[in-house]
Protein backbone atom coordinates (compact mmCIF):
# COMPACT_ATOMS: atom_id res chain seq x y z
CA UNK A 1 0.00 0.00 0.00
CA UNK A 2 0.98 3.32 -0.83
CA UNK A 3 2.61 5.56 2.03
CA UNK A 4 0.88 8.47 1.20
CA UNK A 5 3.20 10.78 3.57
CA UNK A 6 5.66 13.12 2.43
CA UNK A 7 8.56 15.39 4.54
CA UNK A 8 8.42 18.87 3.12
CA UNK A 9 9.79 22.19 4.51
CA UNK A 10 7.05 23.52 5.94
CA UNK A 11 6.05 19.57 7.96
CA UNK A 12 4.58 16.63 6.76
CA UNK A 13 2.20 16.71 3.43
CA UNK A 14 -0.65 14.95 2.65
CA UNK A 15 -3.66 14.60 -0.10
CA UNK A 16 -6.30 16.23 1.51
CA UNK A 17 -9.71 14.52 2.51
CA UNK A 18 -12.53 14.29 0.59
CA UNK A 19 -16.10 15.07 2.91
CA UNK A 20 -18.62 13.20 1.08
CA UNK A 21 -21.65 13.69 3.17
CA UNK A 22 -22.78 16.62 4.54
CA UNK A 23 -26.28 19.38 5.13
CA UNK A 24 -24.33 23.03 6.30
CA UNK A 25 -27.60 24.39 7.45
CA UNK A 26 -27.50 21.72 10.56
CA UNK A 27 -24.20 23.22 11.72
CA UNK A 28 -25.64 25.74 13.47
CA UNK A 29 -28.06 23.27 15.58
CA UNK A 30 -24.93 21.15 17.09
CA UNK A 31 -25.04 20.49 20.34
CA UNK A 32 -28.85 21.84 20.01
CA UNK A 33 -30.73 18.35 20.14
CA UNK A 34 -29.23 16.96 23.21
CA UNK A 35 -31.92 17.29 25.90
CA UNK A 36 -34.40 14.28 26.25
CA UNK A 37 -38.09 15.38 24.35
CA UNK A 38 -39.36 11.78 24.69
CA UNK A 39 -38.50 8.86 26.85
CA UNK A 40 -37.21 7.04 23.28
CA UNK A 41 -35.44 9.41 21.28
CA UNK A 42 -33.83 8.37 18.28
CA UNK A 43 -33.14 9.52 14.67
CA UNK A 44 -37.23 10.39 14.34
CA UNK A 45 -37.82 12.42 17.42
CA UNK A 46 -34.11 14.60 16.50
CA UNK A 47 -35.77 15.02 13.03
CA UNK A 48 -38.18 17.42 14.69
CA UNK A 49 -35.43 19.52 16.21
CA UNK A 50 -34.36 19.62 12.87
CA UNK A 51 -37.31 20.94 11.00
CA UNK A 52 -37.61 23.73 13.78
CA UNK A 53 -34.20 25.10 12.61
CA UNK A 54 -34.32 24.47 8.78
CA UNK A 55 -37.49 26.76 9.00
CA UNK A 56 -35.56 29.93 10.05
CA UNK A 57 -33.51 29.94 7.01
CA UNK A 58 -32.90 32.20 3.72
CA UNK A 59 -30.19 32.87 1.34
CA UNK A 60 -27.85 35.17 3.16
CA UNK A 61 -28.40 33.14 6.35
CA UNK A 62 -27.31 29.77 4.86
CA UNK A 63 -24.27 31.47 3.20
CA UNK A 64 -22.98 33.00 6.64
CA UNK A 65 -23.59 29.69 7.99
CA UNK A 66 -22.02 27.40 5.18
CA UNK A 67 -18.97 29.42 5.09
CA UNK A 68 -18.48 28.66 8.71
CA UNK A 69 -18.66 25.45 8.16
CA UNK A 70 -16.41 25.29 5.17
CA UNK A 71 -13.65 27.37 6.80
CA UNK A 72 -13.79 24.97 9.78
CA UNK A 73 -13.43 21.45 7.64
CA UNK A 74 -10.74 22.99 5.31
CA UNK A 75 -8.64 23.83 9.21
CA UNK A 76 -9.33 20.60 9.86
CA UNK A 77 -8.00 18.91 6.22
CA UNK A 78 -10.95 18.49 4.10
CA UNK A 79 -10.36 19.85 0.63
CA UNK A 80 -13.63 18.82 -0.70
CA UNK A 81 -17.37 18.58 -0.23
CA UNK A 82 -20.51 16.98 -0.87
CA UNK A 83 -23.24 18.93 -0.04
CA UNK A 84 -26.14 17.09 -0.25
CA UNK A 85 -28.52 19.66 -0.36
CA UNK A 86 -32.90 19.88 0.25
CA UNK A 87 -33.41 23.66 1.93
CA UNK A 88 -34.47 24.57 -1.81
CA UNK A 89 -37.86 26.78 -1.05
CA UNK A 90 -39.23 29.64 1.40
CA UNK A 91 -40.60 27.76 4.87
CA UNK A 92 -43.91 27.86 3.51
CA UNK A 93 -42.70 25.82 0.54
CA UNK A 94 -42.85 28.19 -1.80
CA UNK A 95 -40.30 29.00 -4.57
CA UNK A 96 -37.85 31.77 -4.30
CA UNK A 97 -37.83 34.39 -6.61
CA UNK A 98 -34.58 32.73 -8.29
CA UNK A 99 -35.39 29.09 -7.75
CA UNK A 100 -31.97 28.03 -6.77
CA UNK A 101 -31.82 30.86 -4.78
CA UNK A 102 -30.39 28.55 -1.75
CA UNK A 103 -28.10 26.84 -4.13
CA UNK A 104 -26.28 29.72 -5.19
CA UNK A 105 -26.09 30.60 -1.86
CA UNK A 106 -23.91 27.76 -1.02
CA UNK A 107 -21.90 27.77 -3.88
CA UNK A 108 -20.97 31.09 -3.06
CA UNK A 109 -19.61 30.16 0.05
CA UNK A 110 -17.77 27.19 -1.24
CA UNK A 111 -15.68 30.06 -3.55
CA UNK A 112 -15.21 32.82 -0.96
CA UNK A 113 -13.56 30.15 1.62
CA UNK A 114 -11.91 28.26 -1.51
CA UNK A 115 -13.18 24.48 -0.38
CA UNK A 116 -13.58 22.00 -3.55
CA UNK A 117 -17.76 21.51 -3.62
CA UNK A 118 -19.97 18.86 -5.27
CA UNK A 119 -23.45 20.51 -5.01
CA UNK A 120 -25.93 17.53 -4.62
CA UNK A 121 -29.36 19.15 -5.02
CA UNK A 122 -31.62 16.72 -3.67
CA UNK A 123 -34.88 15.13 -5.12
CA UNK A 124 -38.02 14.87 -2.43
CA UNK A 125 -41.20 14.00 -2.88
CA UNK A 126 -42.90 11.91 -0.45
CA UNK A 127 -43.12 11.86 3.32
CA UNK A 128 -43.08 7.95 3.09
CA UNK A 129 -42.43 5.08 1.40
CA UNK A 130 -46.55 4.79 1.34
CA UNK A 131 -46.38 7.76 -0.62
CA UNK A 132 -48.19 10.31 1.75
CA UNK A 133 -47.21 14.02 1.37
CA UNK A 134 -44.77 16.26 2.78
CA UNK A 135 -45.75 17.29 5.85
CA UNK A 136 -46.04 20.99 7.16
CA UNK A 137 -42.21 21.29 7.96
CA UNK A 138 -41.10 19.65 4.55
CA UNK A 139 -42.80 21.17 2.49
CA UNK A 140 -39.60 23.44 1.63
CA UNK A 141 -37.70 20.61 0.52
CA UNK A 142 -39.98 19.62 -2.20
CA UNK A 143 -39.72 19.10 -5.75
CA UNK A 144 -41.77 18.05 -8.70
CA UNK A 145 -39.71 15.85 -11.29
CA UNK A 146 -39.93 18.60 -14.06
CA UNK A 147 -39.00 21.20 -11.73
CA UNK A 148 -36.30 19.47 -10.32
CA UNK A 149 -34.59 18.45 -13.81
CA UNK A 150 -35.06 22.11 -14.49
CA UNK A 151 -33.17 23.07 -11.16
CA UNK A 152 -30.48 20.47 -11.80
CA UNK A 153 -29.98 22.08 -15.55
CA UNK A 154 -29.64 25.67 -14.33
CA UNK A 155 -27.32 24.22 -11.85
CA UNK A 156 -24.81 22.90 -14.16
CA UNK A 157 -23.84 26.38 -15.46
CA UNK A 158 -21.53 26.45 -12.81
CA UNK A 159 -19.77 23.53 -12.59
CA UNK A 160 -15.91 24.29 -12.88
CA UNK A 161 -12.51 23.55 -11.40
CA UNK A 162 -13.95 23.73 -7.83
CA UNK A 163 -17.83 22.93 -8.75
CA UNK A 164 -19.24 20.35 -9.66
CA UNK A 165 -23.10 19.33 -9.66
CA UNK A 166 -24.59 15.89 -8.59
CA UNK A 167 -27.88 14.64 -8.10
CA UNK A 168 -29.67 13.23 -4.58
CA UNK A 169 -32.07 11.17 -4.26
CA UNK A 170 -32.99 11.98 -0.27
CA UNK A 171 -33.78 8.43 0.01
CA UNK A 172 -36.35 5.55 -0.94
CA UNK A 173 -38.97 6.88 1.14
CA UNK A 174 -38.89 9.66 -0.44
CA UNK A 175 -38.95 9.88 -3.79
CA UNK A 176 -41.33 7.01 -5.59
CA UNK A 177 -39.97 4.20 -7.73
CA UNK A 178 -41.45 5.85 -10.97
CA UNK A 179 -39.78 9.12 -9.89
CA UNK A 180 -36.37 7.71 -9.33
CA UNK A 181 -36.29 6.20 -12.87
CA UNK A 182 -37.64 9.46 -14.52
CA UNK A 183 -34.96 11.16 -12.61
CA UNK A 184 -32.00 9.52 -13.42
CA UNK A 185 -33.03 8.97 -17.45
CA UNK A 186 -32.60 12.73 -17.33
CA UNK A 187 -29.17 13.16 -15.94
CA UNK A 188 -25.76 13.57 -18.17
CA UNK A 189 -24.11 10.35 -17.75
CA UNK A 190 -20.83 11.47 -16.16
CA UNK A 191 -23.47 12.74 -12.89
CA UNK A 192 -22.43 11.73 -9.58
CA UNK A 193 -25.49 10.10 -7.60
CA UNK A 194 -25.73 10.57 -3.85
CA UNK A 195 -28.67 8.93 -1.62
CA UNK A 196 -29.49 7.89 2.39
CA UNK A 197 -29.95 4.31 2.51
CA UNK A 198 -30.89 2.03 5.49
CA UNK A 199 -29.58 4.44 7.91
CA UNK A 200 -32.82 3.27 10.44
CA UNK A 201 -34.21 -0.08 10.86
CA UNK A 202 -37.32 1.50 10.87
CA UNK A 203 -36.59 2.26 7.51
CA UNK A 204 -35.83 -1.32 6.71
CA UNK A 205 -38.75 -2.41 7.90
CA UNK A 206 -40.69 -0.45 6.03
CA UNK A 207 -39.35 -0.76 2.64
CA UNK A 208 -39.76 -4.90 3.22
CA UNK A 209 -43.47 -4.20 4.01
CA UNK A 210 -44.02 -1.92 1.45
CA UNK A 211 -41.66 -2.72 -1.61
CA UNK A 212 -40.82 -6.66 -0.58
CA UNK A 213 -37.18 -5.87 -0.22
CA UNK A 214 -34.62 -4.71 1.83
CA UNK A 215 -33.83 -0.90 1.05
CA UNK A 216 -30.02 -1.35 -0.44
CA UNK A 217 -31.69 -5.00 -2.12
CA UNK A 218 -33.99 -3.00 -3.72
CA UNK A 219 -31.61 -0.23 -4.94
CA UNK A 220 -29.11 -2.41 -6.22
CA UNK A 221 -32.06 -4.45 -8.32
CA UNK A 222 -33.80 -1.40 -9.63
CA UNK A 223 -30.91 0.89 -10.95
CA UNK A 224 -28.00 0.83 -12.61
CA UNK A 225 -25.99 0.73 -9.17
CA UNK A 226 -22.22 1.93 -10.31
CA UNK A 227 -19.04 3.68 -9.28
CA UNK A 228 -20.86 6.98 -9.65
CA UNK A 229 -23.32 6.55 -6.95
CA UNK A 230 -22.80 7.19 -3.05
CA UNK A 231 -24.91 5.23 -0.62
CA UNK A 232 -24.93 7.11 2.43
CA UNK A 233 -25.33 5.76 6.10
CA UNK A 234 -26.12 2.08 4.59
CA UNK A 235 -25.81 1.20 8.46
CA UNK A 236 -28.29 -1.83 8.29
CA UNK A 237 -27.16 -4.54 5.47
CA UNK A 238 -27.35 -8.24 5.50
CA UNK A 239 -24.53 -10.62 3.88
CA UNK A 240 -26.08 -10.17 0.16
CA UNK A 241 -26.34 -6.76 0.68
CA UNK A 242 -22.67 -5.80 1.78
CA UNK A 243 -21.47 -8.14 -1.16
CA UNK A 244 -24.17 -6.60 -3.75
CA UNK A 245 -22.38 -2.89 -3.03
CA UNK A 246 -19.18 -4.33 -3.24
CA UNK A 247 -19.69 -5.91 -6.51
CA UNK A 248 -21.51 -2.84 -7.88
CA UNK A 249 -18.39 -0.31 -7.55
CA UNK A 250 -20.92 2.28 -5.62
CA UNK A 251 -18.93 3.94 -2.12
CA UNK A 252 -20.42 4.33 1.19
CA UNK A 253 -20.37 7.54 3.01
CA UNK A 254 -20.06 6.69 6.13
CA UNK A 255 -20.76 9.37 8.77
CA UNK A 256 -19.52 8.10 12.29
CA UNK A 257 -20.06 10.80 14.75
CA UNK A 258 -23.39 11.78 13.24
CA UNK A 259 -24.70 8.05 12.76
CA UNK A 260 -23.16 7.63 17.08
CA UNK A 261 -25.16 10.93 17.79
CA UNK A 262 -28.63 9.66 16.54
CA UNK A 263 -28.35 6.37 17.87
CA UNK A 264 -28.33 4.55 14.05
CA UNK A 265 -26.04 1.70 14.77
CA UNK A 266 -22.82 0.29 13.56
CA UNK A 267 -21.54 -0.31 10.02
CA UNK A 268 -20.14 -3.64 9.14
CA UNK A 269 -16.84 -2.08 8.05
CA UNK A 270 -14.55 -5.18 8.42
CA UNK A 271 -16.96 -7.58 6.63
CA UNK A 272 -17.62 -5.14 3.45
CA UNK A 273 -13.46 -4.53 3.58
CA UNK A 274 -13.48 -8.20 3.27
CA UNK A 275 -15.67 -8.04 0.02
CA UNK A 276 -13.91 -5.14 -1.39
CA UNK A 277 -15.82 -2.37 -0.57
CA UNK A 278 -15.32 1.07 -1.16
CA UNK A 279 -16.05 3.83 1.42
CA UNK A 280 -15.64 7.40 2.27
CA UNK A 281 -16.51 9.26 5.18
CA UNK A 282 -18.69 12.46 5.83
CA UNK A 283 -19.65 14.74 8.76
CA UNK A 284 -22.98 15.23 7.79
CA UNK A 285 -25.00 17.13 10.55
CA UNK A 286 -21.57 18.66 11.38
CA UNK A 287 -21.86 17.82 15.33
CA UNK A 288 -17.85 16.96 14.35
CA UNK A 289 -16.02 18.78 11.95
CA UNK A 290 -13.17 16.88 11.79
CA UNK A 291 -12.19 13.81 9.63
CA UNK A 292 -9.72 12.45 12.55
CA UNK A 293 -12.76 12.15 14.70
CA UNK A 294 -14.66 10.65 11.70
CA UNK A 295 -11.75 8.14 10.92
CA UNK A 296 -10.81 7.21 14.51
CA UNK A 297 -14.59 6.75 15.96
CA UNK A 298 -14.97 4.26 12.65
CA UNK A 299 -12.49 1.84 13.94
CA UNK A 300 -13.31 2.48 17.59
CA UNK A 301 -16.51 1.63 16.65
CA UNK A 302 -15.57 -1.67 15.37
CA UNK A 303 -13.14 -2.55 17.97
CA UNK A 304 -15.98 -1.98 21.31
CA UNK A 305 -18.47 -4.35 18.47
CA UNK A 306 -15.34 -6.92 18.15
CA UNK A 307 -14.03 -6.57 21.61
CA UNK A 308 -10.26 -6.68 19.71
CA UNK A 309 -8.40 -4.06 18.41
CA UNK A 310 -7.09 -2.93 14.68
CA UNK A 311 -10.04 -3.66 12.78
CA UNK A 312 -9.37 -2.08 9.47
CA UNK A 313 -5.98 -3.22 9.12
CA UNK A 314 -4.92 -6.12 7.34
CA UNK A 315 -1.61 -8.05 6.26
CA UNK A 316 -1.26 -5.88 3.50
CA UNK A 317 -1.49 -2.75 5.45
CA UNK A 318 -0.62 -3.33 8.97
CA UNK A 319 -1.15 0.36 9.99
CA UNK A 320 -5.08 0.83 10.85
CA UNK A 321 -4.30 4.75 10.09
CA UNK A 322 -3.04 3.95 6.34
CA UNK A 323 -5.92 1.70 5.76
CA UNK A 324 -8.65 4.08 6.60
CA UNK A 325 -6.43 7.10 4.60
CA UNK A 326 -6.34 5.05 1.74
CA UNK A 327 -10.13 4.23 1.88
CA UNK A 328 -11.06 8.15 2.09
CA UNK A 329 -8.43 8.72 -0.60
CA UNK A 330 -9.44 5.63 -2.88
CA UNK A 331 -13.05 6.71 -3.41
CA UNK A 332 -13.28 10.36 -3.48
CA UNK A 333 -12.71 10.89 -7.14
CA UNK A 334 -16.04 8.61 -8.03
CA UNK A 335 -18.38 9.83 -5.26
CA UNK A 336 -17.34 13.64 -5.81
CA UNK A 337 -15.94 14.22 -9.40
CA UNK A 338 -13.02 15.58 -8.56
CA UNK A 339 -9.56 13.92 -9.18
CA UNK A 340 -7.62 17.28 -7.88
CA UNK A 341 -5.02 15.89 -5.85
CA UNK A 342 -5.22 18.75 -2.95
CA UNK A 343 -2.80 19.13 0.04
CA UNK A 344 -2.75 19.38 3.82
CA UNK A 345 0.60 19.79 5.44
CA UNK A 346 0.84 18.76 9.06
CA UNK A 347 2.73 20.42 11.69
CA UNK A 348 6.13 18.40 12.34
CA UNK A 349 6.89 20.67 15.23
CA UNK A 350 3.94 19.31 17.38
CA UNK A 351 4.90 18.12 20.21
CA UNK A 352 2.63 14.30 19.50
CA UNK A 353 4.75 14.49 16.31
CA UNK A 354 7.76 14.70 18.02
CA UNK A 355 10.20 11.87 16.36
CA UNK A 356 7.30 10.79 13.55
CA UNK A 357 8.44 8.96 10.48
CA UNK A 358 6.66 8.19 7.30
CA UNK A 359 5.83 4.88 8.85
CA UNK A 360 3.58 6.13 11.87
CA UNK A 361 2.43 9.63 10.90
CA UNK A 362 -0.43 9.05 10.00
CA UNK A 363 -1.33 6.49 12.89
CA UNK A 364 -0.01 9.41 15.28
CA UNK A 365 -2.35 11.95 13.00
CA UNK A 366 -6.00 10.27 13.84
CA UNK A 367 -4.96 8.05 16.97
CA UNK A 368 -2.71 10.36 19.35
CA UNK A 369 -4.94 13.50 20.39
CA UNK A 370 -7.45 16.27 19.76
CA UNK A 371 -5.35 19.25 19.26
CA UNK A 372 -5.64 20.20 15.35
CA UNK A 373 -2.24 19.42 13.63
CA UNK A 374 -2.99 20.95 10.17
CA UNK A 375 -0.62 23.58 9.22
CA UNK A 376 -1.54 24.57 5.68
CA UNK A 377 -3.90 23.56 3.41
CA UNK A 378 -3.54 24.02 -0.48
CA UNK A 379 -6.60 23.75 -2.94
CA UNK A 380 -6.31 23.76 -6.30
CA UNK A 381 -3.08 25.84 -5.70
CA UNK A 382 -4.03 27.73 -3.91
CA UNK A 383 -3.29 28.14 0.02
CA UNK A 384 -6.18 29.15 1.99
CA UNK A 385 -5.08 27.94 5.61
CA UNK A 386 -1.84 28.63 6.40
CA UNK A 387 -0.52 28.62 10.17
CA UNK A 388 -3.49 26.67 11.24
CA UNK A 389 -5.64 29.52 10.30
CA UNK A 390 -8.04 30.27 6.79
CA UNK A 391 -7.36 33.17 5.69
CA UNK A 392 -10.87 34.75 6.16
CA UNK A 393 -11.32 33.45 9.40
CA UNK A 394 -12.21 36.38 11.86
CA UNK A 395 -14.70 38.13 8.86
CA UNK A 396 -16.67 34.56 8.45
CA UNK A 397 -16.90 33.90 12.04
CA UNK A 398 -18.00 37.71 12.42
CA UNK A 399 -21.05 36.90 9.64
CA UNK A 400 -21.96 33.87 11.36
CA UNK A 401 -21.91 35.43 15.03
CA UNK A 402 -24.78 37.75 13.28
CA UNK A 403 -26.04 34.46 11.85
CA UNK A 404 -26.49 32.80 14.57
CA UNK A 405 -28.22 35.71 16.58
CA UNK A 406 -30.85 36.05 13.65
CA UNK A 407 -31.50 32.31 13.45
CA UNK A 408 -31.75 32.11 17.69
CA UNK A 409 -33.76 34.96 18.35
Amino acid sequence: MRNHATATPRGWALPGIANLHSHAFQRAMAGMAERQTDPRDSFWTWRETMYAMAARFDPGLLQAVAAQLYVEMLEAGYTKVCEFHYLHHAADGTPHAQPDAMSQALLRAARETGIRITLLPVLYMTGGFDGRALSERQRRFGHRVDAYLRLHETLRANAGDTVRIGCALHSLRAVPAAAMGEVLAGLPADARIHIHVAEQTAEVDECVAVRGARPVQWLLDNAAVDARWTLVHATHLDAAEVQGIARSGATVAICTTTEANLGDGLFPLRSFLDAGGRWGIGSDSHISVSPVEELRWLEYGQRLHARRRNIASSADSPSVGAALLQGVLGSAADSSGFAADDRIVLDAQAPILAGASADDLIDRWIFSGNASLVRDVVVAGVRVVEDGRHRDREAIAARYREAMRQLLS
